[in-house]
């Protein structure tokens, strides 16, 4: 079976110009038709579907580049190994992502605090930066 662009786009539920941009970078196989329109088949489907999983898992297009050049070169154990890396990466960058979320709800358990205080009339009011000086302006806690 063959799939037009607009259909596998619909599919996977992202642009047009993303599949093209995918078909561009040799990640996504694709024919043509008789108007050298793309046109996608079942192994397009698996390709993309792998595509989608890794995006996902928030890999960047330069990882994924290297997991579909791995995955088109022949099975091996060093190839099965470097694609099990790309895995772990992926891994190590979600677990980082958590601990910056949690840092922001535990930053916002703290301003939510701070406003119920306001709030109740137990704190001054001091959110507000038009009221801010450099005295009593928050001190940025940067990374």
């Amino acid at each position: 079976m063959y799939y037009t662009i607009r259909q596998m786009a619909k599919m996977f539920d992202v642009t047009e110009h993303t599949l093209r941009f995918y078909t561009d970078q040799g990640l996504l196989p694709c024919g043509r038709d008789e108007r050298n329109r793309r046109v996608f088949n079942e192994e397009s489907v698996n390709w993309m579907q792998g595509i989608k999983c890794l995006k996902g898992c928030g890999a960047s297009i330069e990882d994924i580049q290297e997991y579909c050049r791995l995955c088109l070169q022949e099975e091996s154990e060093e190839n099965l190994r470097a694609r099990y890396a790309i895995i772990l990466k992926q891994r190590e960058e979600a677990y980082r992502r958590i601990a910056e979320a949690e840092a922001t709800a535990h930053y916002m358990d703290e301003k939510v605090a701070h406003y119920e205080a306001i709030l109740a009339g137990l704190a001054p009011d001091d959110t507000n930066p038009k009221n801010w000086t450099e005295e009593n302006r928050p001190k940025h806690k940067g990374k």
